[in-house]
Formats: structure tokens, sequence, C-alpha cells
């Protein structure tokens, strides 16, 4: 296979992952403007009720922030109040930086627990 060819597979996962960039950074583009009208005394109330923060969230919303590569070493469930991100093997420091740092932007946490360890990211935003 030359250079010049790429799979669809991999343009793909390259889409995911900007697409998993771009919502991080769009996340902390409202962090830093809702500061920005605090610091200066402007009411922030058009962006927060603008953002889409409002609607609870599902498995697939929280498997959207993850690019294809990480999907395919986790998996995804659900209880009342936490989408359930375990991984499906050993993630090495990368790939937990990666991961762990995506479940922050969601609002989540790790929790860990021996074998049982895992990321809780909140099913309702806000």
């Amino acid at each position: 296979m030359g250079k010049e060819k790429v799979s669809l597979e991999e343009l793909a996962k390259k889409v995911d992952e900007l697409l998993s960039l771009l919502k991080v950074i769009s996340g902390d583009l409202t962090e830093v403007s809702i500061s920005l009208k605090a610091a200066t005394g402007r009411t922030a109330a058009p962006v927060i009720s603008a953002a889409p923060s409002a609607k609870p969230r599902d498995i697939n919303d929280v498997k959207q922030a993850f690019s294809t590569e990480l999907t395919d070493v986790l998996l995804f469930g659900e209880n009342e109040k936490f989408i359930i991100v375990k991984p499906r093997r050993f993630l090495g420091s990368d790939n937990f930086a990666k991961i762990a740092s995506i479940v922050r932007d969601l609002g989540g946490e790790y929790v860990s627990a021996g074998r049982n360890s895992h990321f809780n990211v909140p099913k309702v935003v806000g």
C-alpha cells in the first residue's frame, strides 16, 4: 500500500479524533467566556442558556467524545446517575491520560477500585 492511499477506517479515526478535540476546545472556550464575563461584571446567562448541557447524556453522547481508537479499548455502561466507562484491558499511561482528560472535560471522574476501577461521567450535566 502506497503512502498516498489512506484507508477509510484511518480517515474515520482521524475525523473522530478531531471531533473529540473540537468538543474539548468548545467546552474550554465556553468556560473562558463565562469567566471573562464574570470578571467584567457582565452576566453569563446567554452563554449558559445556549449551552447544550441542559439535556441529560446517554451512552452514545459519551462514546462520541472518544476517538474510535479509544472506544475500542473501553466498555460503556450506565447506572441511575452515571455513564460508566471501563477499560477492556490495560490502558497504558498515554491512553489513560487521554481518557482521563476527556472524562474530566465531561465533568466526570476516575474511581480507583483495583480491578473494578472505572470512570464515572454524570448523566445530568451542570
